[in-house]
């Protein structure tokens, strides 16, 4: 079986489909139906949800991010990548679940906190097994497919059988509540089945022997030579630097992008419909960015994705700017005495733009956003020895999870001190121009691996 005319092997494809598993929590759970329902809930009991989601997504990855060095130093000892994935599913599963059990937005934040540390970690012994189940050769292929895999299953199917749910809770004779909540369930029961593939045929071919004992000691000071490593190769320094601050500005669209439209006041069917165009959009887009990058080099199309994502901030913060501009001046008019159709006349055109812009922007994150985060796997995954490659991965992960805590934590904050969601958009403005002006910097020889040199390590 392949995908858009390349045959995958059997490990290749196990390893895909666990894609396929988890984009539906990816979708479901941090990008669409559940951060609306989660700041709706906030919002209702006289919290800014869209402030807590991003402190609760912040302190989510902080736990995995400080963890997975040593996590992925463990994994790389044989038989531990396996038993660890398994761990991390379980985790998320069954989290994932909780977060329907509950009414109260503490007890669903606490949910999708702990839920998502079983995503994120299991997502970095999964990414670590891409060196076990294809040659350098076939990495960029490969690691692109897996974000097909993901965009046409979890985050095409399953979004649109959790769509589906939502907007006809009416005809189903369900709340809205109660069809999330549906969705919450079948998010991780779609998770856990479609993971057997990866857990059933995927075998750790790359690894370091298990010491007799010690086994933390010799995690420690394994992480420690990795370290060194990475800072002795400039290339993949700056390369791991670069990819810290644009994987930022990648992960908060991601983590926030509907919370920040329902601060906004965007209405959230639109905003959902506009999220599958991403994930259609994202599918041929994923394999084209694997293709165009065999011509032009990783370097050249990560730089051409950071750029879109530039674009996508400065519009994304016209949309909200101008319509937190547009709500005020009718607000104004309506405390001055004006009637409601003189409020309307000034903040529907605004909202009209506005929405329109939410589509807009959702089809350009599509054109970059799996493009870039396959890209940026294989690439590193070519850059690594691979019986390291859990080790390795860990402070790949790190640097991509640190990224994520300030992303959100920036949007926080400057939404919750200005009173103005659209403010934060220009921090990630920032991020992505930071990495560009790195890769930009970075000699285009730095993205040539010498493979045997890379074995020998």
């Amino acid at each position: 079986m392949g995908l858009m005319g390349e045959k995958l092997t059997k490990n290749e494809l196990s390893w895909c489909f666990y894609d396929w598993a988890n984009s539906v929590y990816a979708t479901i759970i941090m990008a669409a139906i559940f951060p609306i329902y989660f700041t709706t809930a906030a919002e209702a009991a006289g919290v800014s949800g869209d402030v807590v989601w991003g402190y609760g997504t912040s302190i989510s990855t902080a736990i995995i991010a400080v963890s997975a060095p040593i996590l992925g130093s463990i994994a790389d000892f044989r038989g531990m990548k396996k038993r660890l994935i398994s761990i991390f599913v379980i985790i998320g599963c069954v989290f994932t679940i909780s977060m329907a059990l509950f009414d109260n937005w503490q007890m669903m934040l606490l949910g999708y906190i702990i839920s998502y540390v079983g995503f994120a970690g299991s997502c970095l012994f999964y990414d670590s097994f891409l060196t076990d189940v294809t040659t350098p050769e076939r990495m960029d292929i490969v690691s692109a497919k897996g974000y097909a895999f993901g965009y046409i299953g979890g985050s095409t199917i399953g979004f649109f059988i959790g769509v589906a749910l939502v907007m006809f809770a009416p005809q189903l004779h369900i709340s809205n509540s109660t069809a999330v909540k549906i969705c919450v369930i079948l998010t991780a029961v779609w998770w856990a089945v479609f993971s057997i593939p990866l857990l059933k045929n995927v075998r750790q071919i790359h690894y370091i022997e298990r010491p007799e004992s010690g086994i933390a000691r010799a995690a420690l000071r394994n992480i420690w030579h990795t370290a060194q490593d990475i800072l002795g190769n400039r290339g993949l320094l700056l390369f791991t630097i670069a990819y810290f601050f644009y994987i930022d500005g990648v992960g908060t669209v991601i983590h926030m992008a509907t919370s920040y439209g329902t601060s906004l006041g965007l209405g959230s069917t639109g905003m959902i419909l506009a999220l599958a165009v991403t994930q259609i959009v994202a599918v041929p887009c994923s394999i084209a960015f694997a293709r165009i990058a065999k011509r032009i080099g990783a370097r050249a199309m990560l730089m051409i994705g950071i750029s879109i994502y530039v674009v996508v901030c400065v519009l994304g913060f016209y949309m909200g700017f101008s319509l937190e501009n547009a709500q005020l001046a009718a607000q104004a008019v309506l405390d001055g005495g004006g009637t409601q159709a003189a409020y309307d006349a000034i903040y529907e055109p605004a909202l009209h733009l506005s929405q329109t812009l939410f589509w807009v922007l959702a089809a350009l994150v599509g054109t970059s956003q799996g493009g870039m985060q396959a890209l940026s796997r294989s690439q590193f995954g070519k850059m690594i020895p691979p019986a390291r490659s859990n080790e390795f991965f860990g402070f790949f992960d790190i640097f991509g999870k640190f990224a994520t805590i300030i992303g959100p934590l920036l949007y926080a904050i400057c939404a919750n001190s200005t009173g103005r969601s659209s403010i934060g958009i220009l921090g990630l403005l920032i991020l992505f121009a930071i990495g560009l002006i790195i890769l930009w910097r970075t000699p285009k020889e730095a993205f040539t691996v010498d493979r045997s040199a890379a074995d020998n390590n």
